[in-house]
């Protein structure tokens, strides 16, 4: 179909009014974006200038500062409230929790629970509810004795005697006789400043106390002690008290509480050594439990045990209770103490008990470094972290192999834990030594900045002062013989030292490389590299690049003292007029190119121990050439 001329021409005319939009849009964008660089560079320049100032003032000196500083507050921390641990326990919490797989339990271990099932039972019997009367944990004790259990810990505490119920005192206090250690009741420490003439008992008095020494002193400090009211109960009775970390949380269980050369057991340690026949003292004075969330603990009600029928648990079958170990407590709404843990925010303190009772009879605690460790590795790494910057800034290669080397720790700790039962607590031991590792890169990177003429960190170049400039080319010849091993290790180190110099503080802005990192040249352009000086005159560049060659020299040769470099540094320069008169600024850059290509292009070389090109009885161009049209003769 023709199209007439007023469609051509209200298309062309729409045509014109999107290009002008686009236009003015682009136009728009460029100078908000042009804008946003110019502001933001002039705020980078505000702090970074003054800090390049400060390091180049500092020099080398700023990474054994830093270091120090870090050591300082690692010691600060390990005596104080121990932020690093804590750390470490929040990353436990998620391992732990993410695992994809987790042991199994050991069968040994259940817990009889006074829920609430079976405190309405017996109400609605017409028996009473709850307190039970001391007859009724008799009968629950009597029921685990029949169904042979090995032995018990029960988490209630019976401090005085009951004056409605004194036949079931002494019924409860007769079991305890009778079970001959294989109930363990429990015990409490109160706060020790309610400490008196009359209620202190010498540790070594104490129920269950075991020395920690061959020849401990006695009788020991004294301290408050509430025991249940009977003998045989106060006999065989152990600690209840559970410590939780700072953040509340409870990791770890405390087996005992040591007092000068003595210890009392916790209930957990009590029954653990009951059933195991070793003495307590030969377990360790905490255990990291290898908390589970796949694998419930087995419970089983009260009122079905006392009345030997299900009453409570109607569907599922009770575990097998012969030989097993109980830990008998209250998980009723209103009694149970619960105890936050990295799996269950309202654990009862009942199944804690257990769970460090599974710990040590089935050996599935969790196996940590000591304390110290985390702070004793972080300290090491700092300082070398600190000693490998103040030789000379590592390569870039160096921070990907710090991120593979964590992340392959993590992948550790997922397999340590879930496989073998190990945690190797250094995850914010690590990422603290990254925090200095960034600390001592961005103080490099400040150096680098300066020596490389960043805008950020000195100013650029100025046509109206800067009239002349310097150029050499240094290049690191090996000798001959070196493997291609050997030879990227000298390479390496090489430019580690031409950074050490040129980081230090000089008037050479250096083009570090001539390609980008990892450029398909990059091999073989490696070992080349640029220096520039500028001036407002040709005796003043060329004496400061004589200088600092010379300085350059014989930093080097003193490296050389510590570490061969098993080759030499070769140099070709030129001296060229950087800005002519009345030129244009697209005729300045095209002239600076033309130098910068030749120099790299030269082929007339000399060693850098030999005397600089630079030589002020050179001859000057004639008006109008310049200089950068050949090579500066060698000498």
């Amino acid at each position: 179909m023709m199209l007439g001329r007023g469609d051509r021409g209200g298309r062309g005319m729409g045509k014109r009014w999107r290009d002008r939009v686009e236009s003015k849009v682009e136009s728009t964008l460029a100078w908000l974006g042009q804008t946003f660089v110019d502001r933001w560079g002039a705020i980078e320049r505000g702090y970074r200038r003054p800090y390049a100032r400060f390091a180049l003032k500092l020099g080398f000196a700023g990474y054994p500062l830093i270091a120090l500083l870090a050591l300082a507050w690692l010691g600060w921390d390990w005596t104080h409230d121990r932020a690093l641990a804590s750390a470490e326990n929040a990353i436990f919490d998620q391992v732990i929790t993410l695992r994809p797989y987790e042991p199994a339990r050991s069968g040994r271990v259940a817990v009889v629970e006074i829920d609430d099932c079976s405190i309405e039972y017996y109400r609605s019997q017409g028996l009473g509810g709850w307190p039970w009367s001391r007859q009724r944990h008799a009968e629950l004790l009597d029921a685990l004795d029949r169904a042979g259990v090995r032995a018990v810990g029960y988490d209630v505490q019976f401090i005085e005697h009951s004056n409605a119920d004194p036949m079931g005192d002494a019924v409860l206090e007769a079991m305890a006789a009778g079970g001959a250690g294989r109930f363990l009741f429990g015990s409490t420490l109160p706060p020790q400043s309610f400490a008196g003439a009359d209620n202190v008992t010498p540790v070594s008095q104490a129920p269950g106390a075991f020395p920690l020494v061959a020849d401990p002193a006695r009788p020991g400090p004294g301290l408050v002690l509430l025991t249940p009211y009977g003998e045989a109960m106060r006999q065989h009775s152990a600690l209840l008290d559970a410590d939780r970390d700072n953040d509340g949380l409870v990791r770890d269980v405390v087996l005992r509480r040591e007092f000068g050369d003595w210890a009392l057991p916790s209930i957990s340690l009590a029954v653990a050594a009951a059933a195991t026949g070793r003495p307590p003292a030969s377990f360790p004075r905490k255990v990291r439990i290898n908390w589970r969330t796949a694998h419930p603990m087995p419970y089983v009600s009260a009122a079905d045990l006392i009345e030997g029928k299900p009453v409570c648990d109607l569907k599922g079958a009770p575990p097998k209770l012969e030989g097993a170990l109980v830990m008998v407590g209250y998980t009723a709404a209103g009694l149970n103490d619960a105890k936050p843990t990295p799996v269950d925010p309202v654990m009862p303190g009942v199944q804690v008990h257990a769970e460090a009772i599974e710990a040590l009879v089935a050996g599935t605690a969790i196996w940590m470094p000591p304390a110290g460790f985390k702070y004793l590795l972080a300290s090491l790494l700092v300082a070398l972290t600190g000693f490998v910057f103040w030789r000379g800034e590592p390569s870039w290669d160096m921070d990907a192999i710090f991120v593979a080397g964590n992340l392959v720790l993590v992948l550790g700790a997922f397999v340590g834990l879930t496989a073998f039962g190990m945690f190797f607590d250094i995850f914010a031991a690590l990422a603290f030594v990254s925090l200095v590792f960034g600390l001592c890169r961005s103080y490099a990177a400040t150096q680098r900045g300066r020596a490389i003429g960043n805008d950020d960190y000195r100013p650029q170049f100025d046509p109206d002062s800067d009239r002349w400039l310097a150029l050499a080319r240094l290049r690191f010849v090996p000798d001959p013989g070196l493997d291609e091993r050997a030879l990227d290790r000298r390479i390496r180190e090489y430019r580690r030292r031409l950074r050490g110099f040129l980081y230090r503080g000089c008037e050479a802005v250096a083009i570090e490389g001539i390609v980008e990192y990892k450029h398909w040249l990059y091999e073989s352009l490696l070992d080349v590299n640029v220096l520039m000086w500028s001036g407002p005159d040709r005796d003043t560049v060329a004496a400061t690049a004589q200088r600092e060659l010379r300085a350059l020299h014989k930093w080097l040769s003193g490296q050389d003292d510590v570490l061969p470099d098993d080759g030499s540094v070769r140099v070709a320069s030129l001296v060229s007029v950087a800005v002519g008169e009345d030129e244009t600024l697209a005729e300045t850059r095209a002239r600076v190119c033309n130098v910068l290509g030749r120099l790299l292009a030269a082929t007339d070389e000399r060693a850098l121990s030999e005397h600089d090109a630079f030589a002020a009885d050179e001859e000057a161009a004639t008006p109008g050439e310049t200089e950068c049209a050949r090579p500066v003769p060698v000498a």
